[in-house]
């Protein structure tokens, strides 16, 4: 089937069901995934659809927010738990003795602190309460708290007195935390503060590495944080299709899969 045809079929289908879900797609037509977000990543950029996590909306009914990672904090950790884990492990391997590292809030970062073995001497700055307290049982890591008003959405800090103090610190690496990874869009957050705290946590790091789970790729939050590019790395699921993971380095984007 052409790329025309497919595109065409996919419109019909949205217009008679009020949505798309590649897999299906993918299952009916014989075609890989990667091949049906393509389109839908396309067919998108022309105006025709608006993107969500596994498919596709009409335009007049799509929000961003569609995106699962925009749910409230007890709702992301039911979300790609096994995902969240192995990037947590591969995280964890980065931090060399002796540094200095931003931790973000989130799910996926604290999958990252779970693997910090007992022995590891470093130090963590966070603006997370919930990242700070389990790094209790961890004597060697001496750990900082950045103050400010809790966004209770993310459980972390936010607002001027968390600017003011992020801008004193410098970091080897920050570990920065997204709702939405989309090759053409960027980095994304569902909150204004919070993506003027990231940006912040970026400026002031050696190095920016982003943790990001099978259901945050291709899709995009309300706030741009920056673009792929611009961050050190990204790490992603193995289950990632080399089509998507291509579409990423197109963009000069250097992300890796676990």
């Amino acid at each position: 089937m052409l790329t025309s045809q497919r595109k065409h079929l996919i419109l019909e289908s949205l217009r008679d069901n009020g949505q798309i879900v590649a897999k299906e797609l993918s299952l009916q037509w014989e075609v890989s995934e990667d091949t049906i977000r393509r389109d839908l990543r396309e067919l998108a950029q022309e105006g025709l659809l608006q993107r969500v996590h596994g498919g596709a909306m009409p335009t007049t009914t799509a929000k961003l927010a569609s995106s699962p990672a925009m749910v409230d904090l007890k709702g992301r950790q039911k979300l790609a738990q096994h995902s969240k884990s192995k990037l947590g492990q591969a995280a964890a391997k980065l931090i060399k003795p002796g540094q200095v590292v931003f931790i973000d809030g989130g799910t996926t970062n604290a999958q990252l602190v779970k693997n910090l073995p007992l022995s590891l001497r470093a130090t963590v700055i966070t603006h997370s309460p919930t990242i700070a307290v389990a790094l209790i049982e961890h004597p060697e890591i001496e750990v900082v708290i950045i103050g400010g008003k809790l966004f209770k959405h993310s459980a972390v800090t936010v607002g001027a007195a968390a600017l003011d103090a992020i801008s004193r610190i410098r970091t080897d690496t920050y570990f920065m935390g997204v709702t939405g990874v989309h090759a053409e869009v960027g980095l994304s957050t569902g909150d204004l503060e919070e993506s003027y705290i990231k940006r912040a946590l970026q400026a002031v790091a050696a190095n920016t590495i982003v943790l990001a789970s099978a259901d945050k790729i291709d899709t995009a939050s309300p706030y741009i944080i920056c673009q792929c590019q611009q961050v050190n790395m990204i790490l992603t699921d193995a289950t990632i299709g080399d089509e998507t993971i291509n579409s990423y380095k197109e963009q000069k984007a250097n992300i890796k899969r676990v």
